[in-house]
């Protein structure tokens, strides 16, 4: 109890109840700032707060990606290194120079690669492409390439790959709405089940184009969905050098999706398979 009879109390982190109602009554309180000068401050240390935890993040994810560069990079650039120096060294035998020579080969396409996708993703970390790279595409066609180029693929591991739907146009840039649908499809096929099933569709639903990928793969855990969108992020990790892939196809997906102004819905069960959704706005269609 104060000297007045009246009770103070605490109140927020430190405003005292009876200074506020000491001001509401035209009487200030000594020595102690103004409840709205409280509250303003409070939102300021917020708001920096905010900003604080935002810039921790971005430094973390900068970190890791480095060390996630480094690590890609390293470990084909060490297989070239290693092959090349036993050939070199004249400790191969001549029907085995071949062989070493593919494999030196096959590490270069993977550095190749993997510098293609970092570049993608530094391009589409700037936003969305200038209007003058905007045109009218056909995401049916763009499906029917995309299978085309990854048949081998999918008839050495005996996956079946189908298509349905109509040709639907939407407005973007053609060869970043190319890296959308061939990374789904790739990884449809990468992570399926030997004689697994890779189901494409294209079709209208209510305002949006959707483009939809089902596999009756590998799948994955409820835990890692949200995860699967980060770089260089893999489900499977003990197997991902047989799998092949950089590990950013779903990050590309991701930022494509970003600047088209398109979602990503992602539907997954551990040993069953995986479908993602990307909804698109039709061409011709006036967004905010």
């Amino acid at each position: 109890m104060g000297k007045t009879g009246k009770r103070w109390l605490i109140f927020g982190s430190g405003v005292l109840l009876g200074a506020a109602l000491a001001q509401r009554q035209g009487r200030p309180a000594a020595g102690r700032s103004s409840l709205a000068e409280q509250i303003g401050q409070a939102k300021i240390q917020r708001k920096m707060e905010q900003l604080r935890h935002g810039y921790e993040q971005q430094d973390r994810m900068r970190r890791e990606f480095t060390a996630n560069v480094t690590h890609e990079l390293k470990t084909p650039l060490t297989s070239i290194s290693g092959y090349a120096e036993i050939i070199r060294e004249g400790l191969v035998k001549t029907e085995d120079i071949g062989r070493f020579a593919g494999k030196i080969y096959e590490e270069a396409q993977r550095l190749i690669t993997l510098v293609e996708d970092i570049l993608n993703l530094s391009r589409l970390d700037e936003g969305a492409p200038p209007p003058e790279q905007l045109v009218r595409v056909d995401l049916y066609r763009l499906c029917e390439e995309a299978i085309a180029s990854l048949g081998k693929a999918a008839r050495q591991r005996d996956i079946q790959m189908q298509l349905s739907g109509q040709h639907l146009m939407v407005d973007g840039s053609e060869k970043i709405l190319r890296e959308i649908v061939y990374n789904l499809c790739d990884n449809a096929v990468k992570y399926n089940k030997e004689q697994g099933r890779v189901e494409v569709s294209v079709a209208r639903e209510g305002e949006r184009v959707v483009l939809c990928v089902q596999d009756t793969g590998i799948g994955i855990a409820p835990q890692e969905t949200e995860r699967v969108f980060e770089r260089f992020y893999r489900v499977d990790k003990s197997h991902s050098k047989e799998i092949g892939g950089t590990g950013l196809g779903l990050s590309i997906v991701k930022h494509a999706a970003a600047c088209h102004d398109a979602k990503v819905q992602l539907d997954s069960q551990l040993g069953r398979g995986t479908r993602v959704r990307v909804l698109f706005h039709p061409a011709g269609e006036e967004r905010p």
